[in-house]
C-alpha cells in the first residue's frame, strides 16, 4: 500500500500570519494542477446515464476520499458510485473506477453534518500519472489559522441553483474565525450547528466566491495540502453566511486507519 503523506507542520505553522456543494467567482483551471482530485460520478436508475454529482480526492490507489453526504441517503447504493480521475472535464476523459465501499465517519448523521467525511475504497486501484497524483493531508490536531488562503476547485454550479461547469474551475478564498461563523449561523430562521470540527472559508461580508451544488466531497487546498472536505453552506457565495468545509485534521488518524 502506498504511504499516505501527512502534511509537515511548520508549513501551515509559518504561514499563519501572510460549502452540499461547482465553484462560484472562478477561473479555468487544468487537472495538471490539481491532480489530486476526482469527479464522484453517480448512476441515475431512471435515465440509466452517470453524470458527475460529488468530487472526492486521492489518498491512495485505491482510497479517495469524499463527504458523507454523497454516499448516503434512502436510494443511496454503493454500486451507482464511480470517480472519473486525470480529467479536466465533466463527465468525460481521464480513468475510471467503480466505488467498492463507503467508510462514512461513525459520527456522521449524529449532530447535523459534524463527520461529514467519509474513505471510498475503489473496486480497481487507480494509476498514477502526472495528471493522477495522491494527495497531502494535513496532521491530526493541526488547528488551521483565520485568513488563510486556501482553495476550492471542482465542477460544481456557477452560482446558487445555476449551470454545472463543463470543466474544471478553481477559486481562492479565506479561512474564517469558526466562532465568529457559528455565530452568524445560528441566526438564520432555522440555525445550523458549526461546530469545530468544520472549516469556515469565503470572502467575508463581500461573497462572491465559493463551492456549490455538486462541489461537495471536493477539497479545500492550502498550497499542494487538503485541509477540508467541502460539506455545506447557506447558499453559494454568500456574504454574510461563508461556506463550510469540515476539517481533515480532526479525522487524520482515521482516515491513516480506514484507508488500508
Amino acid at each position: 500500500m502506498a504511504v499516505l503523506p501527512l502534511l509537515i507542520l511548520a508549513l501551515l505553522a509559518g504561514s499563519a500570519y501572510s460549502s452540499p456543494s461547482r465553484i462560484v467567482g472562478g477561473t479555468v483551471t487544468s487537472i495538471d494542477k490539481f491532480p489530486s482530485i476526482v469527479a464522484v460520478e453517480f448512476y441515475s436508475i431512471w435515465s440509466g446515464t452517470w453524470s458527475q454529482s460529488c468530487a472526492a480526492n486521492i489518498l491512495t490507489a485505491r482510497y479517495v476520499l469524499s463527504a458523507a453526504h454523497c454516499f448516503d441517503g434512502f436510494l443511496f447504493d454503493i454500486n451507482y458510485r464511480r470517480v472519473r480521475a486525470g480529467s479536466s472535464y465533466r463527465n468525460t476523459g481521464g480513468i475510471l473506477a467503480n466505488a467498492d465501499h463507503a467508510y462514512n465517519h461513525p459520527t456522521y448523521g449524529l449532530n447535523g453534518y459534524d463527520g461529514d467525511i467519509s474513505v471510498i475504497r475503489l473496486r480497481t486501484p487507480l494509476v498514477y500519472s502526472p495528471v493522477v497524483q495522491q494527495s497531502v493531508i494535513v496532521n491530526q490536531g493541526f488547528q488551521i489559522p483565520d485568513n488563510l488562503p486556501v482553495v476550492h476547485a471542482g465542477w460544481g454550479a456557477i452560482s446558487q441553483g445555476g449551470p454545472l461547469s463543463p470543466v474544471l474551475l478553481e477559486t481562492t478564498i479565506f479561512t474564517i474565525n469558526n466562532q465568529l461563523c457559528a455565530a452568524r449561523y445560528l441566526t438564520l430562521p432555522w440555525p445550523q450547528i458549526v461546530t469545530e470540527n468544520m472549516i469556515c472559508a469565503g470572502i467575508l461580508d463581500v461573497g462572491g466566491k465559493d463551492a456549490c451544488q455538486g462541489d461537495s466531497g471536493g477539497p479545500l487546498y492550502y498550497g499542494n495540502v487538503t485541509v477540508g472536505v467541502v460539506s455545506w453552506g447557506h447558499g453559494c457565495a454568500n456574504a454574510t453566511f461563508p461556506g463550510v468545509s469540515t476539517a481533515v485534521s480532526p479525522y487524520t488518524d482515521w482516515i491513516i486507519q480506514t484507508a488500508v
